[in-house]
């Protein structure tokens, strides 16, 4: 055992010797100069004393190391599955990379899914399917018709991903294609930068915390600036992010050095100066006052759309803010869903892993309490977390969505492979750095085109699932037409598998729920906190 610890170091010690010997050969010269290097290297392992595998294993104990790092990059390219999450499966990305270059995304010799494993989901087909609706009539207007400032939305868009996190010509190129697809891009809360308005795209200006491109020196909510920027016609909507699914609750820090000129004129902050997202808006602190800066929001806004993201935490809350709506009688135009599974550049583990409701879960619940609260149809919802394939699509909108928005999937049309370097500032595509030689590999013409691909083939095929269940829309997409297997011997409809609430429900009382029932009256509308 002893020898075969040493054995890279002896190796190097007598190669080094014997290539002494024969200084004058040229061979000789290659070999000691790769010896000495190694001996070199050994002799620092056995005398260093952080780590013990080297001092133990000098030269061989690097390995370790080496392995480590590639790790990743060999599962994936050579191990993984087509079915492996981690956190998108090789078929799925496939999926994407296929229809955004306008391939053929259809698969021979059936199916690869495993049809009778738990979980296996399908939607069911009709015997008297209805002709194939054009996916550019896959619209939902949200706002108020009266008014005049209705957006006419897709059914499928851009999710907030800031410019900061994403690269300038990763921004351009998702606004170019979503301006050719005639869809809309979120911003992300790093507010609007030069390079979203460069192509004219439809924006969804998400407002955070930090108040991004309306804040005041300390940060709390300009008014001024926010009335000007949302005076752009390319700002159709406007939407308060109170949280997001990888991260909810969790507030966020820029370092200064970070903070170019650029990211500083989108934001309006300063250049060098650590860039804070608090964990809480300072504009409101309870639900009554969260209604009045929506409608604050809606006139500087001159009526435009105006509603809010979160990732579902405590139900009272939520509970609490629809409260807040019936009281005041101010409704916000939608909801975005963020799941707990929606990505982001870095979050803590715990925070990833264990912090924030499922999409799914999330979203049932949002519907149930609007339509418990009877004021579902004054309030749209639109879904997000790990959405990239119709199906993905047509499951939220059976469960009460009534559009969605997926990040990473139009992070792989834009050429993402998942390289899970996102945080380093070393993307290898240049999507998400800020590193202007490795963002100069993303060609904006070439991957605008891709986006508007992807989101046109994802709603053809939308477009025929619709059409193979026998209706004529997604939006009559319902849970009976969906269906879950729960066990070997056993599939359920998803109408059989969840609570949905009737209209009106929560204020009569009609029925007991327990969990929805017991939500509603620790629910407050002056406090986010329990009623005690």
């Amino acid at each position: 055992m002893f020898f075969s610890r040493f054995t890279a170091l002896g190796a190097s010690l007598f190669g080094l010797l014997l290539s002494a010997a024969y200084v004058s050969e040229r061979w000789a010269v290659l070999t000691f100069t790769l010896c000495a290097t190694f001996t070199i290297l050994g002799l620092l392992d056995l005398h260093q004393t952080r780590h013990s595998v080297r001092r133990n294993y000098p030269i061989i104990g690097r390995l370790r190391w080496l392995f480590e790092e590639i790790r990743p990059e060999i599962r994936q390219y050579l191990i993984e599955s087509d079915d492996d999450q981690t956190p998108f499966s090789r078929a799925q990305r496939s999926l994407v990379y296929a229809r955004a270059k306008d391939e053929v995304s259809d698969r021979p010799f059936g199916t690869r899914a495993d049809v009778y494993r738990n979980g296996y989901e399908f939607i069911s087909h009709s015997t008297k399917p209805k002709p194939q609706a054009d996916p550019d009539t896959f619209r939902i207007a949200i706002g108020n018709a009266e008014t005049g400032s209705q957006y006419l939305a897709s059914m499928f868009n851009i999710s907030a991903m800031s410019f900061g996190s994403l690269s300038a010509n990763a921004i351009r190129a998702l606004n170019k294609g979503a301006r050719l697809g005639d869809f809309a891009h979120d911003t992300g809360e790093g507010g609007i930068s030069r390079y979203h308005r460069e192509y004219g795209g439809d924006l969804i200006w998400e407002i955070g915390s930090g108040y991004f491109g309306c804040r005041t020196r300390n940060g709390n909510f300009d008014p001024i600036k926010f009335a000007d920027q949302a005076s752009d016609p390319q700002v159709k909507m406007i939407e308060i992010k109170l949280s997001q699914g990888a991260k909810p609750g969790h507030g966020g820090i820029l370092p200064g050095e970070k903070v170019t000129s650029e990211i500083a004129e989108s934001r309006g902050i300063p250049i060098g100066v650590d860039c804070i997202s608090p964990a809480e808006h300072s504009a409101f602190g309870n639900p009554l006052e969260m209604m009045e800066f929506i409608a604050q929001l809606r006139a500087l806004s001159k009526q435009k759309p105006v509603g809010f993201k979160l990732c579902v935490g405590h139900p009272w809350e939520f509970m609490g803010m629809v409260k807040a709506m019936r009281e005041t009688e101010t409704y916000p135009d939608f909801v975005v869903v963020d799941g707990a599974e929606g990505g982001t550049g870095a979050a803590p583990v715990e925070f990833a892993d264990n912090i924030g409701m499922p999409l799914r879960e999330s979203l049932l619940f949002v519907h149930n309490t609007l339509v418990g609260a009877g004021i579902r149809d004054r309030v749209k919802i639109g879904a997000a977390g790990k959405i990239v394939s119709a199906f993905d699509i047509a499951a939220v909108l059976g469960l009460g969505a009534d559009w969605t928005n997926a990040g990473r999937g139009f992070m792989f049309a834009l050429g993402c492979i998942q390289s899970l370097s996102c945080h380093t500032n070393r993307c290898p595509v240049g999507v998400a750095t800020q590193d202007p030689l490795r963002q100069r590999a993303l060609v904006v013409p070439d991957k605008a085109e891709r986006v508007r691909r992807f989101h046109h083939n994802t709603l053809r095929a939308l477009a025929e699932m619709t059409a193979a269940a026998g209706l004529s829309h997604p939006s009559e997409i319902g849970p009976h037409h969906l269906v879950r297997r729960v066990s070997l011997t056993e599939i359920r409809l998803f109408s059989q598998l969840h609570m949905f609430l009737e209209e009106g429900e929560l204020l009569t009382g009609s029925h007991d729920r327990d969990f929805y029932s017991a939500a509603w009256k620790l629910a407050r509308a002056d406090r986010f906190e329990l009623a005690s």
